[in-house]
């Protein structure tokens, strides 16, 4: 396969609408998440977990639940994180060399963090044991370098949609969770595009949760 260690999962996790988008089309430079994305985000931002962990609201608000308990495990064991360049912001922000995520001061990842881009930058030390690194790389050679620095826990491909699928498409993921709002888009990157049989490598499994998201799960 590819000579990581046998007892570390690589893990990945999206939320995608019903017809299968995982990211919109709707993004301005006024607004770069776009307005779709909150719909499709709505169900996991509404959780008690989410909303301490990102949010940092320590009140104990928000949902529990079938959302509540995958967004507590979206967060457990993870040693290290992949994304691209779109999920860190550089494509709205490339001529920014002090740009440094949508996060704050203190992202909610906590691990190292590996950025896949064709420019790479110095790295970035965050409060809260985050650091991002920047990588032009290979998913093989990315996940051999997150690998090492996750220390035996599990490596999470945290997006975007062409992060995740071209790991993907290369055999390298071992649980893929998705949840899916039960909402139409109509447009969109599709998750699936080019990934005709996928469910072939995996056992799958379906939950639905008190909001009507639907979680399905890949495991290898």
């Amino acid at each position: 396969m590819t000579g990581r260690t046998p007892t570390l999962a690589v893990r990945a996790d999206l939320n995608i609408s019903l017809d299968g988008s995982a990211s919109t089309t709707d993004q301005t430079a006024e607004n770069p998440m776009g307005e779709d994305w909150f719909r499709l985000v709505a169900a996991n931002a509404a959780t008690r977990t989410f909303r301490e962990r990102v949010l940092g609201d320590t009140s104990g608000k928000g949902t529990t639940g079938v959302d509540d308990a995958y967004a507590q495990e979206y967060f457990t064991n993870i040693g290290a994180e992949i994304m691209g360049a779109g999920m860190f912001g550089l494509h709205h922000n490339a001529d920014d060399p002090d740009w440094r995520g949508w996060w704050g001061d203190e992202p909610p990842f906590r691990v190292p963090v590996f950025v896949l881009t064709h420019a790479p930058r110095p790295s970035i030390e965050m409060a809260g044991g985050t650091t991002f690194h920047f990588l032009d790389a290979s998913p093989e050679e990315a996940l051999a370098e997150a690998t090492r620095a996750a220390g035996g826990a599990d490596v999470r491909i945290g997006g975007g949609v062409r992060t995740v699928r071209s790991f993907l498409a290369a055999g390298l993921v071992d649980r893929l969770h998705v949840a899916i709002a039960p909402i139409l888009l109509g447009r969109g990157l599709s998750l699936w595009e080019d990934l005709r049989g996928l469910e072939r490598r995996y056992e799958v499994s379906s939950e639905i949760a008190e909001s009507g998201t639907v979680h399905v799960t890949f495991r290898r």
